[in-house]
């Protein structure tokens, strides 16, 4: 799935993890991502756009979704942006699994920036497991 995401491979988002957390019943994904703010990315407020903290997150989110290996796609999501980000920070985002229910989960992702760890964005995604084809 990640090697074929153009998107976010266009945004330079670098996959840093992926891994199940074994440690519970059922087992849950968890991911982590980094991606630079890059000048096309900054708004009219010299602030970084929201929809790319949004991308970041979401795709990170996927990645945590799939990867039991159950094929997984959004159902919905929220996002909170609690600061801003500019130009030349890198944001980190880690995603988890919080339950899985039948073909539906939750999973949150926080994004933070990396040079101080600040918390730039809160994301709830909701998923739904295709059924096997």
């Amino acid at each position: 799935m990640w090697a074929d995401d153009r998107a976010s491979a266009a945004l330079g988002i670098e996959l840093l993890e992926v891994s199940v957390d074994t440690t519970g019943e059922p087992p849950v994904g968890l991911a982590r991502t980094r991606m630079p703010v890059v000048a096309t990315m900054v708004n009219g407020h010299d602030i970084m756009h929201g929809g790319y903290i949004f991308t970041l997150a979401d795709s990170t989110f996927a990645l945590a979704c799939n990867a039991t290996g159950r094929l997984t796609v959004a159902a919905g999501c929220d996002i909170t942006f609690v600061t801003s980000a500019r130009l030349g920070d890198v944001l980190v985002a880690d995603a988890r699994e919080r339950l899985t229910y039948g073909r539906s989960g939750l999973t949150d992702v926080t994004v933070t920036r990396e040079a101080d760890g600040a918390v730039v964005a809160e994301f709830r995604g909701r998923s739904r497991s295709l059924p096997p084809r």
